[in-house]
Order: C-alpha cells, then structure tokens, then sequence
C-alpha cells in the first residue's frame, strides 16, 4: 500500500508539472551559462542602426561585463550627485548579479556630426531587485536636480538633472540626461543613459558626453530592447 501511495504521488507530480517542455530542451538551456544566455540579448551589428558598428575590442561582449569599479556601500539613494554622469555608476552603487557589454560607435561624416560613442549594458539582478533599482535612478534623478560638481582643475561646473519618457516597449523605462554649463562655454554638454527594465533585467544605452543632441539614442535603444526581447522569448 505504501508502494501504490508513492507511486500515485509521483504520477501527480509529473501531471502537475509542465507537460510542453521536453526533456531535450530543459537539459540543453541548463546547459548554458547564465552569464551566455544574458549576452545573447545584447546587440549585434544585424541590428544596429545605419552608420553604427559595434567597438568589442573596447567592451569584449564575448568575454567580459560591463565596466565597472569596484562596488560602493554606498547606495544610489546616498551617492554623490557628481556620480548620476560617471559610466559605471550603476555597476558600482547597485551592483548587478551579473552584467554584460557591448560597445557602440557612429563615425561622424563631417565636421558638423559629432558622432556617437557609447555602449549598451545588460544587467541583471535579484528578483524584484530590478524595479527597486529603477525607483532609486529617480529617486537619485530628483535629488539631484541640480547641482554643481568641481572638475580636478577647480573648474565648478553646473549640472541639472532630468528625466524623460523612453517611448520603448518595457516593464519600466526612462531616460536620464545630465547637462552640464562649463565656464567660457558658449552651448553645455549632455550626458544621455537610456534605461529599459524587463523583468529581472535592466538594460542601459549610454552615450558619451557631447555638445549636440542628435536623435541617435532613440535610434539605439528601439533595437536594443527589440534584440533583448527576442533573445528573451526565444
């Protein structure tokens, strides 16, 4: 009797579990590294925009994270304000499970183009942790609206802070933009990091700090969160 009873709780175990999935697959996707399966969503050149090419020599997508320094205790609620426009600010004040990079780069055509340099991030945490992370990028955007930051020559510059919409299909998105007037600076510089959270994992476009706006974050981040959906659901 003990038998039977084992036996008809292992039949309703196999019952309840999911009956689509084949064993093959299940085996195959256990087979692959997390860290592998995280950089498959990242972009590749098939999918870049017109004029872009990917820079892996600067940011190995095949072998290496994101760039990062060491992490802070300090949180991004707590962090200086100065930080919102360093790189690895993310990496280093809400430190990722894991993350991967690639580097992204538009060759100016002429002297009037500035050209684009940046790189895409995929990071990915804890589940839950993502959104708290994403509240805490607008937390730290409102506290630091404005502010002025002191270059190592003395230099003060003044920055303001704001956040717009990303206009990209995701759980939660947005994008940060960081100008800052130098002294003797007839226009100010712009620093733009596009951030896009499915589920556990926020995905971030960022470009390098330039004196033009130009459309070309929009142009990035629609086919970066296009290949990290593909990649996610496939």
């Amino acid at each position: 009797m003990v038998a039977m009873a084992a036996l008809a709780v292992l039949g309703t175990s196999a019952c309840s579990a999911d009956s689509s999935a084949h064993p093959a697959e299940v085996a195959a996707s256990a087979r692959v590294p997390l860290q592998d399966r995280l950089r498959s969503g990242l972009l590749t050149q098939d999918r870049l925009p017109e004029g872009f090419e990917l820079l892996s020599a600067q940011v190995d997508s095949t072998t290496t994270g994101a760039p990062h320094l060491p992490a802070s205790t300090v949180s991004l609620a707590q962090m200086p304000c100065s930080e919102l426009g360093v790189e690895s600010f993310m990496t280093r004040h809400a430190p990722p499970l894991e993350d991967v990079a690639v580097g992204l780069e538009r060759h100016p055509p002429d002297l009037a183009d500035e050209g684009w340099f940046g790189q895409e991030v995929l990071d990915r945490y804890a589940p839950g942790r993502a959104a708290e992370v994403m509240a805490a990028i607008r937390g730290a955007a409102q506290r630091c609206a404005s502010y002025t930051s002191t270059l190592s020559d003395g230099t003060r510059v003044q920055d303001v802070v704001s956040v717009a919409a990303a206009g990209v299909p995701a759980d939660d998105s947005l994008v940060l933009r960081i100008t800052s007037d130098y002294p003797g600076q007839s226009d100010p510089f712009v620093t733009e990091t596009a951030f896009a959270r499915e589920g556990d994992v926020i995905l971030m476009v960022q470009k390098v700090v330039a004196q033009k706006s130009s459309p070309d974050m929009e142009a990035v981040l629609a086919p970066a969160v296009a290949a990290y959906r593909a990649a996610a659901a496939g």
